[in-house]
């Protein structure tokens, strides 16, 4: 029978000093579980037996037996030892000495599991105010499922002396060396790290390794600044031995409104004039920022800005494979199914024909739209309103002012069917400057103010057929748009700034207007017609589209590349299947007369996340070339597949497949990632170039140890 005393301060009372009674009462009093339990009545000391349990303060001690000294407050605990501590650290030993209420003492054989399965052990240790553990003949590691008995874990370090400080949440090494395998690789006389308790903590992260065959060695080392809980900072300084040194970093806060990042770099390496070395030094280097700061509930600004000294500098160094790098500065509100906003745009292309003095600078751009709750019919009615000056420093000017109005009504017939009738008006009002003749680009450009009134109506109409099966719920519904407008809209004083980007897909078949912008407007009457169909079960699905415009002529605003000029237009479809594991999509322009592929975009996934096959296949016809998008061909892989429950392969590849084409990207990876390390290596070969960014092999190395960085 268990025996439990609950104040063991009544024992110490009858038998020891005054000074012990004293401490008790101040620290709280030392409560004993176990099977039996003996008093000496002349020493005072207690002796407990079988399944022990001591807890005093927030100390918990485990044991087989228990002799605890009252007069000198010291406990000696043997067998199946065991302390628990408030922070989730549990402490095995083979014998305790402890004092001063469990807190300090000396521990023969420690091991010691911390609350994230870390784990420390040693010949024995010495236990300091409760707080700080001195182990001798040490070792640490992180690996809990990694290896482990018979074997050594995949990494762990060992130390003449290990000292972990509670209060300061660090373990400190001395002559310590890191072992992988059991095997040694690195020696050094002082050493520490954060313990498991610490979120983050200045220091540095994980390294990587890189050799590239136009930078040569790449070294990238990276340290962390804890500044405040809300403030941090990170300086990565990329070391290379052909281009010296690029130093970088970023900051990051979080303020009582919102957030903001701020990221730099900057190297001095040699000029050069393309891929050849001109003499001298030349300063590159690129700055990123981007934030977002509540004003209330229903406004907000926010900035994103991105600058390059050069072209080709991001690339170069491996921070960026962007051609174009945007800045804006905005404020918006949301106010129900209201939104306002006013934009700032600047843009820097990066590719080698962009002209700096072409590219235009958006101030301001505003925008207004509301959108009135449903009347008693469902109707509602909306309105916009748009604003922005486009300015160059050589070029086309455009101020421009927009407002356009609509009128909505759904109606769901008794069949099923489903109408919707769509009236607006629209009004645009230009101040333009430089506007080229797109018929004589070499004449005298126009400049002066021109408006326009563009009214549509439209009505579309769709009818769901919908059959339910054992497996399945089963969809076939025709769609058809038609709209109702005035031939033009688009005289040739209007210049074309935000609907240069132009397809015609699956996506907008159905759109009154195919434009993305405002200012090329799609007049004439017209039908868009098509039918979708789909299949839905509970782990799985199927759907499709195909269809097409028919219009009363031709439209000469369309360009012939684009399957809109000629009535009737291209057809468009797309294909997607979903079930696990396997996924399928295919998007495609064909020609209506010979039913050949203008375009064809195809996607396919198959596998699970860890052992996946991922392919990727573009084609664009001959008739899509353009002076910015050539004929082109390409067929893209990505796979990964798993060797062991630890290493992992990786491999991709791009091809292009044009008679002229060839091999473009060929990467493969090797991974090893168990709980406690993260180890990659990957060989990439780039045979594309881009002035002084030239083919390239390179392979890089990656390792992360847990709670090692």
């Amino acid at each position: 029978m268990r025996i439990l005393h609950l104040v063991l301060a009544l024992i110490i009372s009858a038998v020891a000093a005054g000074k012990a009674v004293a401490q008790d009462a101040e620290d709280g009093p030392v409560v004993i579980l176990a099977d039996t339990l003996s008093h000496e009545q002349i020493t005072g000391i207690v002796t407990a037996e079988g399944n022990v349990e001591i807890t005093a303060g927030p100390h918990t001690l485990l044991a087989d037996r228990v002799i605890y000294d009252p007069a000198e407050d010291r406990a000696r605990a043997v067998g199946g030892v065991v302390l628990l501590q408030t922070n989730g650290d549990v402490t095995f030993a083979d014998e305790m000495n402890l004092t001063n209420q469990l807190r300090d003492g000396f521990i023969s054989g420690i091991r010691v599991l911390m609350a994230d399965r870390s784990r420390l052990a040693g010949l024995h240790a010495e236990r300091i105010d409760g707080n700080r553990t001195e182990i001798v003949n040490a070792v640490f590691t992180a690996c809990d499922t990694c290896a482990g008995d018979p074997n050594p874990p995949v990494w762990q370090i060992k130390a003449a002396r290990v000292i972990h400080n509670q209060h300061a949440r660090r373990i400190d090494y001395e002559d310590a060396r890191l072992e992988f395998f059991g095997v040694p690789v690195l020696y050094t006389p002082f050493f520490f790290h954060p313990d498991p308790t610490v979120v983050r903590q200045s220091g540095f992260l994980a390294p990587t390794y890189t050799t590239s065959s136009h930078l040569g060695l790449k070294l990238k080392v990276p340290y962390y600044f804890d500044l405040a809980p809300h403030r941090d900072a990170t300086f990565a300084p990329i070391f290379t031995n052909r281009e010296g040194i690029v130093l970088g970093g970023e900051v990051r806060e979080r303020t009582r409104s919102g957030a903001y990042r701020l990221e730099a770099s900057l190297t001095n390496p040699e000029e050069r004039q393309g891929a050849h070395r001109s003499g001298g030094h030349d300063i590159r280097g690129h700055a990123r920022a981007s934030g977002r700061f509540d004003i209330d509930p229903v406004w907000r600004w926010g900035f994103d800005a991105a600058r390059s000294t050069d072209d080709t500098y991001l690339r170069r160094y491996g921070i960026s494979r962007e051609n174009t790098l945007i800045t804006n500065a905005f404020a918006e509100g949301f106010d129900g199914r209201n939104y306002a906003a006013v934009n700032a745009w600047a843009f820097q292309g990066l590719r080698e024909d962009d002209v700096p003095g072409e590219t235009p600078l958006i101030l301001p751009m505003v925008e207004y739209s509301l959108v009135s709750d449903p009347g008693q019919h469902g109707q509602t009615v909306s309105a916009k309103a748009n604003l922005v000056a486009l300015t160059r420093d050589a070029g086309t000017d455009s101020w421009r002012v927009s407002g356009a109005g609509t009128w909505r009504l759904p109606y769901t017939a008794p069949l099923g069917d489903v109408y919707t009738l769509t009236a607006s008006l629209r009004g645009d009002a230009y101040l333009v400057s430089g506007v080229k003749n797109p018929n004589d680009p070499a004449g005298p450009t126009e400049n002066g103010y021109i408006g326009r009134a563009l009214p549509r109506i439209a009505v579309n109409w769709r009818f769901p057929f919908i059959r339910s099966g054992l497996q399945a719920e089963y969809l076939i519904e025709p769609v058809v748009a038609v709209i109702a407008a005035p031939h033009g809209g688009n005289p040739g004083k209007i210049p074309n700034e935000d609907s240069r980007s132009f397809e015609f897909d699956d996506t907008n078949l159905f759109s009154a207007s195919r434009f993305p912008g405002l200012d090329r407007w799609e007049g004439g009457p017209r039908l868009n017609y098509g039918v979708r169909f789909g299949a839905y079960g509970l782990t799985s699905s199927a759907t499709a589209l195909i269809g097409q415009t028919v219009r009363d002529r031709d439209h000469s605003l369309f360009d012939e590349r684009s399957g809109l000029n000629t009535t009737p237009s291209d057809y468009v479809g797309r294909v997607h299947v979903s079930m696990p594991n396997f996924s399928y999509t295919q998007r495609a322009r064909v020609d209506p007369k010979s039913f050949s592929f203008r375009r064809n975009e195809i996607s396919l996934n198959i596998g699970p996340e860890d052992m996946q096959l991922s392919t990727e296949y573009v084609f664009l016809s001959e008739e899509l070339s353009t002076e910015n998008l050539g004929r082109r061909e390409e067929l893209s892989f990505f796979g990964r597949a798993p060797l062991s429950d630890t290493w992992r392969l990786t491999a991709q590849s791009r091809h292009d497949l044009s008679d002229d084409g060839g091999l473009l990207l060929a990467g493969v990876g090797l991974i090893y990632e168990c709980d406690c390390m993260q180890f990659s290596v990957d060989f990439t070969r780039q045979l594309t170039s881009d002035r002084d960014v030239p083919r390239s092999t390179t392979i890089t190395f990656r390792l992360r140890l847990r709670n090692l960085g």
